[in-house]
């Protein structure tokens, strides 16, 4: 779809915008014999052929550009942070040995759950989501809680319930997931990498370390309400301001006043 809307743009002089979210020659390369290389060629012609590409973080836009990337432009992420919010005042959904480890996502290989799955954790452990690695990972664990796919309130009510997110991803280009679960007030464990190191930076709403482990352990003395600080300062009304500079320099406007700084 992307292909032929890129096509059609070209064809019709219509400038247009990219946005790079996921890392498919690290995908790709992790199921096939192909070279990362060959792939990384293909996705830079794709975005290249663009107006500008839109990047979620500061560490994104310096490795793609590394890259050859061209034209890259900040637009970073909100959370509804209604939806996704504490609630000590509701009954937990999981009823489960404390403290519940929680991750939510696709379950596949470039995820690399089973990173946190084959931790030493006290309490409980629970994977919302779906995917190709499930069936092999609830055979492999027949102790972790596999909860399944969850939307909405649902979703919102089993992040509230819980009381660390585990991020064991290393492919990650941002991580919407860590904005759900700090809005929702739990500390975050994760590896030091691209996603969780722009989102949580220097804040005291997580603990990233090489030792995911002690990563985990150490979230536990995190107080819940520093995630939830951390998580309001990603909102809405930014990306979207953000998102329409982008349009509006692709278009060849000239920003006199910037609505927010959107480019890199």
């Amino acid at each position: 779809l992307g292909l032929k809307a890129r096509k059609w743009c070209r064809r019709n002089a219509m400038p247009y915008t990219t946005s790079y979210h996921t890392r498919f020659p690290e995908y790709v390369a992790a199921r096939l014999p192909v070279p990362e290389s060959w792939l990384y060629a293909l996705v830079r012609r794709f975005h290249n052929g663009g107006a500008g590409c839109m990047v979620a973080t500061d560490t994104l836009a310096a490795e793609l550009s590394a890259r050859g990337f061209r034209n890259l432009m900040r637009w970073g992420r909100g959370i509804d942070a209604d939806l996704f919010r504490p609630r000590p005042e509701e009954k937990g959904i999981f009823d489960l040995p404390r403290p519940i480890f929680i991750n939510v996502g696709r379950v596949a290989v470039e995820k690399n759950l089973e990173a946190f799955l084959s931790l030493d954790l006290p309490g409980s452990k629970v994977i919302v989501g779906d995917g190709p690695q499930r069936s092999s990972l609830e055979r492999r664990y027949p102790n972790v809680h596999f909860a399944g796919v969850m939307v909405g309130e649902e979703l919102a009510r089993a992040y509230a319930s819980a009381d660390i997110f585990v991020f064991p991803s290393r492919t990650d280009t941002f991580g919407n997931v860590l904005l759900e679960a700090l809005a929702s007030g739990l500390p975050v464990a994760a590896y030091p990498v691209m996603g969780p190191l722009d989102i949580l930076g220097d804040s005291d709403a997580g603990i990233l370390d090489e030792d995911l482990r002690a990563a985990c352990l150490g979230a536990l003395e995190i107080d819940p309400a520093a995630a939830r600080e951390l998580a309001l300062s990603f909102s809405w009304r930014r990306s979207a301001m953000q998102f329409l500079d982008n349009i509006r320099l692709a278009n060849g406007e000239t920003l006199d006043e910037p609505l927010l700084p959107a480019t890199v």
